[in-house]
C-alpha cells in the first residue's frame, strides 16, 4: 500500500487518470450572501467560491490538475495521510495571504496554519469553520487499531451565507453527526475499507438530513448503490458527480 510520511493512505493503489481543470464538474447553489459556487476535483478534492474568495478542500495533486484554477484565499486539510494533505499542492496554489486550516498531525507538517482540534472552530475570511469529528468505529487496519483514530481527522462544517456546508472527511457514521444541527449540504464518503459502505452513507444521511447529498471520496465504489437505499427519505436530494 502506498504511504505518506509512513501513514497508509486512504485512497486504493490505483487510481483514475486526473482531470483537466476544463473537465470539472460545477454546481452553483445560491445562499442569501450570494452563489456557492463548488468545483468537483477529485476524490476529496474540492473547490468553493463564495463572495470573491476561493476555498480548498483537501487539494492533492494526484486527483486533478490544478494548474487552471486560481489560487487559494483558504485552503482546508481534513487529516495528515496523502490523499487529503499534499504540502506541495498547499504550495502551488498558495498565494500573499492564503490561510491555511490545519488538524494538529497536519500543522507538524506545514508551519503557519491555524490548528483546529474536534469541537472548536473559528472565522476565517467571513466563513464560519466548524471542526467536527471523523473516525472510524467498525473498519480497523489490525484489531484495535482504526483506519482514522477518533481525535486525528477533521470533518467541517462551513457557512457561506445562510447555508452550512458539511464536509464529513474520512469518517464512518458515528454519532455525532446527530448533534450537527441543520445541514444543507452533505459530503460523505463512500468506500471500503476505509470509510463508509452505502449502507452506512444512507445511515450518516438520515441523521444528518442535509437538503443535498454529494457522495464523495468513492475510488471506485459503486455510487448508484446509494439511490435506493434513500428512496423513502423525503427531502435529500442525491447529486452524483465525476469526481476520480
Amino acid at each position: 500500500m502506498k504511504t505518506f510520511f509512513g501513514l497508509a493512505l486512504c485512497a486504493a493503489m490505483t487510481s483514475p487518470p486526473a482531470l483537466a481543470a476544463g473537465m470539472f464538474e460545477t454546481d452553483l447553489l445560491p445562499t442569501a450572501a450570494g452563489n456557492l459556487k463548488i468545483t468537483f476535483i477529485g476524490h476529496a478534492s474540492l473547490m468553493f467560491e463564495f463572495g470573491g474568495k476561493v476555498i480548498y478542500n483537501d487539494p492533492v495533486g494526484q486527483y486533478g490538475d490544478f494548474s487552471g484554477l486560481p489560487k487559494a484565499d483558504l485552503i482546508l486539510a481534513a487529516h495528515e495521510h496523502g490523499d487529503h494533505f499534499d504540502p506541495e499542492m498547499i504550495r502551488k496554489i498558495s498565494k500573499e495571504g492564503t490561510k491555511l486550516v490545519l488538524t494538529p498531525l497536519c500543522a507538524a507538517k506545514v508551519k503557519g496554519g491555524i490548528v483546529l482540534k474536534n469541537g472548536e472552530e473559528k472565522t476565517v475570511d467571513g466563513i464560519r469553520i466548524e471542526a467536527v469529528p471523523a473516525y472510524n468505529i467498525a473498519h480497523m487496519r489490525s484489531p484495535g487499531m482504526p483506519f482514522h483514530p477518533k481525535g486525528d481527522g477533521n470533518g467541517y462544517v462551513l457557512t457561506f451565507g445562510d447555508k452550512r456546508v458539511y464536509i464529513a472527511g474520512d469518517t464512518e457514521n458515528i454519532p455525532e453527526m446527530k448533534g450537527l444541527g441543520r445541514i444543507d449540504v452533505a459530503f460523505l464518503p463512500m468506500n471500503l475499507p476505509y470509510t463508509m459502505t452505502p449502507e452506512m452513507v444512507a445511515d450518516a444521511a438520515r441523521m444528518v438530513r442535509p437538503a443535498i447529498l454529494y457522495p464523495y471520496h468513492t475510488t471506485d465504489t459503486d455510487t448508484a448503490k446509494l439511490p435506493p437505499l434513500l428512496k423513502d427519505e423525503a427531502g435529500i436530494e442525491i447529486r452524483i458527480r465525476r469526481m476520480p
